[in-house]
């Protein structure tokens, strides 16, 4: 038996998909559109237009602003130089400050300077006063001592006299350690120089005084004979007997030259030289 036969349908490989041909349009429909393409037109001109107004008035505020700059630049300008004015100022017045300060400070110094020289000078006036009248009471005193020295003890004549005058003319002079004359004495210093106006070449120091001559004891005592106070050759004072229980010396820093008894300060021994 054949089989029955089936009919085939054909169909095209695009039946299946929508046509892609556009529809056409009515006139209607075109007048539309032409309008809202003019509309769009439009309005893009007025937005133009309006962008063109704010761009004009954006230049115009654009242009304002330089001129504003500048002000606010000279404004700037002018406090900086007001700044620096006032710190000139600062400045000027702190200099002078100190220029002041300084000045005030020497001021005192000098001041300080002058009060120390004026006391210096009267220190000085004072003791100048001071010295003038202790020469003048020394100079009273040897003339008072040399009158009774002399009508107390000075022999008449010869070299003992000539020894006893340059002593009494010594009296009220200063004692100074190692003096030699012709103002200031020590002990051996003075009997040294008496004894050298006769020719008696004696030595220097109190010790080597103390046995230059010969030796007398205290109960025989002559004007002239020299006293020495100590031990023979190592004696630490000398002076020299003057008469009737006094002696002259050139006794110590206090004194001077004087003449003193001998009860108030009995001598150890005694030379004589003449």
């Amino acid at each position: 038996m054949e089989e029955p036969l089936i009919p085939v349908v054909l169909m095209s490989h695009t039946a299946h998909i929508r046509s892609h041909r556009k529809p056409r349009r009515s006139a209607t429909t075109s007048i539309a559109v032409r309008a809202g393409v003019a509309g769009g037109v439009l309005s893009m001109a007025a937005a133009g237009a309006s962008a063109s107004a704010s761009a004009a008035e954006s230049t115009t505020q654009t242009i304002e602003l330089p001129a504003l700059t500048a002000d606010m630049a000279a404004q700037v300008a002018e406090s900086a130089d007001a700044t620096q004015q006032a710190a000139a100022n600062y400045q000027l017045q702190a200099e002078r400050d100190a220029a002041a300060a300084k000045a005030a400070k020497q001021a005192k110094a000098d001041l300080a300077e002058a009060k120390k020289k004026a006391e210096a000078k009267e220190k000085a006036e004072a003791a100048r006063k001071a010295a003038a009248e202790e020469a003048a009471s020394r100079s009273a005193e040897r003339t008072t001592l040399t009158s009774t020295s002399t009508t107390a003890s000075a022999p008449a004549s010869g070299s003992v006299a000539t020894v006893i005058a340059f002593l009494n003319a010594q009296v009220g002079d200063a004692y100074v350690m190692g003096g030699t004359g012709p103002n200031a004495w020590d002990c051996s210093g003075l009997v040294q120089a008496a004894f050298k106006q006769v020719g008696v070449d004696l030595p220097r120091v109190s010790g080597d005084q103390s046995t230059a001559g010969t030796p007398v004891s205290l109960s025989n005592l002559q004007v002239g004979d020299i006293l020495y106070w100590g031990s023979a050759g190592s004696a630490y004072h000398v002076g020299v007997y003057i008469g009737d229980g006094q002696y002259l010396d050139a006794a110590n820093p206090s004194k001077g030259v004087v003449i003193q008894d001998l009860s108030g300060y009995p001598a150890t021994g005694a030379v004589r030289v003449l």
